[in-house]
C-alpha cells in the first residue's frame, strides 16, 4: 500500500499489480534473492525509448541503467551475466527477435537455485485474442523497438517461451513497466493494490491445465511479476 500511496501523492491513478505463479500471501518478506540461494545470478534488462518514432519516450534507458547499478551494487549481480538491450545505438538493438532470444537463452541457462531478474520499460499495449484464452478478449503485449515490422509480442509467447520452460528451483522476478501489464505474463495468480483486495487471489477464467502439468512434474520454476500500468497509446 506504500507504493500506492506515493503515486496518490503525485496524483498518479495507477494502480500497482503483482502476479505469481504460485498462491503467496502479500505480507511475505520480499528479496531478489531467496535465502536459499545456492547458484547463479542473471538478468535481462531492456529499455526501449523508440528514438526517432512516434511515441518517443525519455526515461527507459535510465530506468535500465539504475537497475543495473542497483543489482550490481545492492544484490551482488556480476555484469557478465547481464543481458542488456536498449535502442541507444551502444547495446543489444531490442527487436522483437532480440527479446526473444535473450528471453530464451536466459532460460536455457538456468539451472535450480539460480536467481533470475527481468526487466522491461517500454511501450505496452493490448491485442485482440484470437484463441479464446483471455476473459477480456485482449492479450497482452511488450511492444518491441522495431514493432512496425515485426509486431508485438503477445502474453502468450512470455508464457510460452519464458515461464513455462524455465527451470524448477529458479526463483524469477519480473518488472514490466509499461501499459497493459496487468497479467503480461500470464501468471495464475493476481493481486491488485487497489484498496480492496486484500489478499492474492487466482484470476477468474484462467487454465491451469499447463502450470497444473509441468508442477505435477516437479518442473517450473517461483516467478512472481511486479507491473506499473502507465497511461500511453501506441498503434
Amino acid at each position: 500500500m506504500l507504493m500506492r500511496g506515493l503515486l496518490s501523492e503525485k496524483n498518479f491513478d495507477q494502480i500497482p499489480q503483482l502476479s505469481s505463479s504460485r498462491p503467496m500471501s502479500v505480507e511475505t518478506k520480499f528479496d531478489l534473492t531467496p535465502e536459499d540461494f545456492s547458484g547463479t545470478k542473471r538478468a535481462v534488462l531492456i529499455g526501449i525509448n523508440y528514438v526517432g518514432q512516434q511515441g518517443e519516450l525519455s526515461g527507459c534507458h535510465n530506468d535500465v541503467l539504475n537497475m543495473k547499478e542497483y543489482l550490481m551494487d545492492v544484490h551482488g549481480f556480476a555484469e557478465e551475466n547481464m543481458t542488456i538491450l536498449m535502442d541507444d545505438g551502444v547495446h543489444l538493438d531490442p527487436t522483437k527477435d532480440n527479446i526473444l532470444a535473450a528471453y530464451e537463452q536466459i532460460v536455457a541457462e538456468s539451472a535450480s537455485g539460480d536467481v533470475v531478474y527481468l526487466h522491461y520499460s517500454g511501450h505496452g499495449s493490448k491485442v485482440k485474442d484470437r484463441n479464446g484464452a483471455e476473459a477480456d478478449g485482449y492479450d497482452e503485449t511488450l511492444v518491441p523497438v522495431d514493432y512496425y515490422s515485426a509486431g508485438q509480442i503477445k502474453d502468450d509467447a512470455l508464457l510460452r517461451n519464458l515461464v513455462l520452460p524455465m527451470a524448477a528451483g529458479v526463483f524469477v522476478t519480473s518488472i514490466m513497466d509499461c501499459c497493459h501489464s496487468g497479467t503480461i505474463m500470464d501468471l495464475p495468480y493476481n493481486f491488485k493494490a487497489d484498496g480492496e483486495q486484500a489478499d492474492m487471489e487466482s484470476n477468474e477464467g484462467y487454465d491451469f491445465d499447463p502450470i497444473e502439468s509441468i508442477l505435477a512434474g516437479g518442473g517450473a520454476s517461483d516467478v512472481v511479476s511486479a507491473v506499473a500500468n502507465e497511461c500511453c497509446t501506441i498503434s
